[in-house]
Formats: structure tokens, sequence, C-alpha cells
């Protein structure tokens, strides 16, 4: 308020000021920059959302992605499990998956990358039974994607939450391993639930590459 009423009254500026009056103008233009930058963040983050919301196959969705903001140039999604302790499905999740207490449910935790990129880690929780031989030795074996390996059942999705994980508000953008949202669905085959996932997208599917 004070340098503003002495600007007001016509006060002379030091010399000294007017290297300061540069940077803020500067830091000025930078802020607009950040603003900028994180508008485009949310519009990217929002389209991606959308598109995952609207598709039965995530893995083809990042696919198409990694394609379009030239990521790689093979832009095939990898998933890379993560190793770590079990995670035995609830009584909540076997009934969203309906099965019973004593019916088998296997848990996998996979890193899905697009070239040296980690576009986003997820969940899946999945019953053996209403999988294929062939397909159940994919996923223990292989570097498959999980809507790779089920691709023959005709999968969809039934979206059950979207949560966002970073805000414009918060300043600047996301890097490349920042969360940003995570979806949670339940994937079905002719109506039948057969696994239900957790997954987290990264800032790394903002990054714009060579295309």
């Amino acid at each position: 308020m004070l340098t503003v009423g002495l600007a007001a009254l016509g006060a002379a500026v030091p010399p000294a000021d007017a290297g300061s009056a540069r940077a803020q103008a500067a830091g000025t233009a930078e802020t607009g920059r950040e603003a900028q930058d994180g508008s485009e963040a949310r519009a990217l983050i929002e389209t991606l959302s959308a598109r995952l919301l609207a598709a039965p196959s995530a893995t083809a969705v990042l696919e198409a992605w990694c394609a379009e903001r030239g990521l790689s140039p093979d832009p095939r999604i990898v998933a890379v499990r993560v190793p770590g302790p079990d995670k035995p499905p609830g009584a909540a999740r076997r009934e969203r998956l309906a099965v019973g207490p004593d019916e088998p449910v296997r848990y996998r935790r996979v890193r899905l990358t697009c070239g040296t990129h980690v576009l986003s880690e997820a969940d899946n929780w999945y019953v053996p039974n209403r999988l294929t031989p062939a397909m159940n030795a994919a996923l223990d074996g292989t570097q498959a994607p999980f809507g790779h390996v089920v691709r023959p059942l005709g999968p969809s999705r039934r979206n059950r939450s979207l949560t966002m994980l970073w805000r414009p508000e918060s300043g600047g953008v996301p890097g490349p391993g920042e969360p940003l949202f995570s979806v949670e669905a339940v994937l079905t085959a002719g109506g039948v639930p057969f696994c239900e996932v957790a997954e987290t997208y990264t800032g790394a599917v903002l990054i714009q590459g060579e295309r």
C-alpha cells in the first residue's frame, strides 16, 4: 500500500528500484505463464479422465494417449509388476465381484509405462476362475497389461469413482511422478464381474513428446 501511495503521488523512483520493478514485472509474467500452464494441465486432465470414464479399456485409452502425446516411438503400454505384500479383498470387494468368502481372488499391482514414462499405477483384484487358463498364465508370467489380456472377453467398465488428487490452485505444473487423479472401476463380461481396479494416474501423462 505504501508503494502504491508513493507512485500515486508522483514520487521519484530511485535508480536502485528500477531493477526491482523489472524483477516484479518478470515475476508477474512468470506467474501468468504458470497460470496458463496450470490451465492447460487441468484441460488435459479433464480430457484424459473423461476418455477413461467413457471407454471399456483403460489400456486402449492410454495407448492412444501415448501416441497422441508422442511419449514414445513405440506407443505400447507395458505393465511392470510392483513387488509387495498381497492385499486380500475385503467383504465389500468380494460382494462387488459376486464371489463367496472362499473363492480365490488374485491381486496384482503394476506400473503402466509407455517408453520411459510411468503413466499410472494400478491395483487389480481379479477372479481367476472367470478367466481362461491362458489369460491367467499371461497375468502371472508376462508384462502384458490387464486390458490386453482380457480383451477377448469383450469387457465393460462400471466406474465407481473418480477422485481428483491435483488441483490447479496448488500452483505450478505437476511433476511427472505427481498423482493427478484416481479411478476405481469394476470390469464385467456378459454382466458378470471379474475384476476390480484402482488406478492412479501421474503427471507423466501431461508430457508432450515428439509426434
